[in-house]
């Protein structure tokens, strides 16, 4: 869904995630609203729980919710910043951890995301993550087909050369517990 936050309201969501705490525990910096995802064990239980979401996550939580992207509004955010070379390995998120739906959204800059299906690899396809842009996974998307970002620089779209540059993704899961 392109255009889904104002460049306006982007610019306030990088400097409310700027002035926030970022953690070190992967190649790129993330943070944890709601709960934390425990990335080792790929587990998420009501130890992890953080308190509830920052009002500015919750703004998009009401939404999914009124537009029924989620039966109820989603409880567990996490915000990855990929720098220029960095991604994230094909994945399917963590099916016991988390419900039906994901939706990212992608703000500061695009990029591609590649799916592969997991029944036969050969079928993949790639999509890009306008800035502003929403991804919802649902459905096969969600449990049928992987997920991930390429450690590149720059992405080919259309044959044309897309430099990338900072890309922040707020992730919104809803946990099941």
């Amino acid at each position: 869904m392109p255009g889904y936050v104002t460049p306006k309201l982007e610019a306030r969501l990088l400097a409310l995630l700027d002035e926030a705490t970022w953690l070190d525990d992967l190649k790129r910096r993330v943070q944890h609203y709601g709960y934390r995802y425990d990335y080792k064990s790929r587990r998420i239980d009501h130890s992890m729980y953080l308190g509830p979401l920052p009002q500015w996550c919750e703004y998009y939580a009401q939404q999914f919710a009124a537009e029924g992207i989620f039966s109820s509004p989603p409880d567990q955010v996490i915000i990855n910043e990929y720098l220029p070379g960095q991604g994230i390995a094909p994945h399917i998120d963590c099916t016991p951890c988390f419900e039906d739906t994901i939706v990212s959204l992608s703000i500061g800059s695009a990029c591609v995301m590649n799916f592969t299906q997991l029944a036969d690899p050969t079928q993949h396809y790639n999509q890009l993550l306008e800035r502003g842009s929403a991804v919802v996974l649902q459905h096969a998307a969600r449990f049928e087909w992987q997920h991930g970002i390429k450690p590149l620089k720059s992405d080919t779209i259309n044959g044309q050369r897309l430099l990338r540059q900072r890309r922040v993704s707020l992730t919104f899961r809803k946990v099941k517990l």
